[in-house]
């Protein structure tokens, strides 16, 4: 009977332990965290013109290629231009057409194109794509794009006056490419198939792996470092389809991400994630400003005075103030809250802040990573 209880007790211990494990465990699906490997999209580029524009196009005098581009079209529908033709156009312009073209994308699949203009047209609004190849990184054409235009924008101008409202210099065109040759992928070949992690962490690979062996089969994952796990797979396409889709779905303990701050000093804005730590610190932070104002004084010659001029001069007056920076204590603090809390209170701007996460990154007090973007 003592037995029996001494059992029972250890279960629900165990239960109770795996609960608070998985409270605090971030379980993520496999197609979340990682790809297979090959398996990836293309980016597509073109040159084309935009024709129908109402007097928003290209100034033809300077955008040389966009005449180029017009005279070279037209030699090619058989109108012949007579040479030293001035063409002073208002409805065209240049553009570059950009795509992205899917993995096991197949010919006759349409594709949304991004169309911009690099010349100096005011508007795109109302154009039409006429028929441009879309090339990858090898030369080849693997689309065409033709189409209308959809811009997100409007704008008017009149008198020397001007409103515009979001921006008229690209635009999207829905399915305006059809895929004219695919890509071949590395995903039949071999006997194995590698996954790669979006973000390097050995941890990661060692849990992914092991998921793989527990849900799918003993010894047929091997991490081949913190970013790469290398899983034994059919040889047959339908097979290793399945099997795939079979590993999309496994669960996967991710681990707990590096302590890091991203700071981006353009804007002022401060990042930091979960895994932030702070030592006690103590943190003095006092502002400098300098103040220069300039006034014009004018000095005139007497009313009745003769052979006087009027001199302009300028008196400056430059003060520089200093605020009393007092010494302020930062409690230690294991959890993201606590961190921010001790930071607001040092009651510093986000500029501010900048400097003084990286002084307490260099006095061993912030436990992070500093990235600065």
């Amino acid at each position: 009977m003592r037995t029996t209880i001494d059992r029972l007790l250890l279960a629900a211990l165990l239960i109770a332990a795996g609960v608070a494990l998985g409270t605090d465990a971030r379980a993520e699906r496999v197609k979340d965290i990682a790809s297979v490997q090959g398996v990836r999209p293309n980016q597509l580029i073109g040159y084309g013109l935009v024709v129908g524009l109402d007097g928003s196009g290209d100034q033809t005098t300077q955008t040389p290629f966009t005449v180029q581009s017009i005279t070279t079209m037209l030699s090619q529908l058989g109108v012949n231009l007579p040479p030293g033709t001035s063409l002073q156009l208002k409805n065209v312009a240049a553009v570059m057409v950009t795509a992205v073209l899917p993995a096991f994308a197949q010919p006759g699949q349409l594709l949304d194109v991004t169309v911009s203009s690099m010349g100096n047209a005011k508007s795109l609004r109302g154009g039409t794509l006429l028929f441009t190849p879309l090339k990858g990184a090898d030369g080849r054409v693997y689309a065409v794009s033709q189409g209308n235009m959809i811009v997100g924008g409007a704008g008017a101008a009149q008198g020397g006056s001007s409103a515009q409202v979001n921006h008229l210099a690209a635009g999207r065109i829905p399915g305006g490419a059809t895929v004219e040759r695919n890509v071949p992928t590395p995903f039949l070949e071999g006997d194995y198939v590698q996954l790669e992690l979006h973000t390097t962490d050995f941890t990661t690979a060692r849990r992914l792996a092991e998921a793989i062996n527990a849900g799918v089969g003993a010894g047929m994952a091997q991490a081949l470092d913190g970013r790469v796990v290398r899983i034994a797979a059919p040889r047959g396409s339908n097979e290793r389809v399945s099997f795939l889709a079979q590993l999309e779905d496994l669960s996967v303990d991710v681990a707990a991400s590096p302590a890091r701050v991203i700071i981006n000093a353009r804007t002022g804005s401060v990042v930091m994630n979960q895994s932030v730590r702070l030592e006690p610190s103590a943190v003095a932070h006092g502002n400098l400003s300098i103040s220069i104002s300039s006034t014009p004084v004018i000095s005139q010659p007497g009313a009745f005075s003769t052979g006087g001029t009027t001199v302009v001069t300028e008196k400056t007056e430059i003060q520089i103030k200093q605020d009393g920076g007092q010494l302020n204590m930062l409690e230690p603090g294991a959890k993201l809250a606590d961190v921010v809390k001790a930071l607001n209170s040092i009651g510093a701007t986000p500029q501010d802040l900048l400097s003084i996460l990286q002084a307490l990154r260099a006095a061993g007090a912030l436990r992070a990573e500093l990235e600065i973007i």
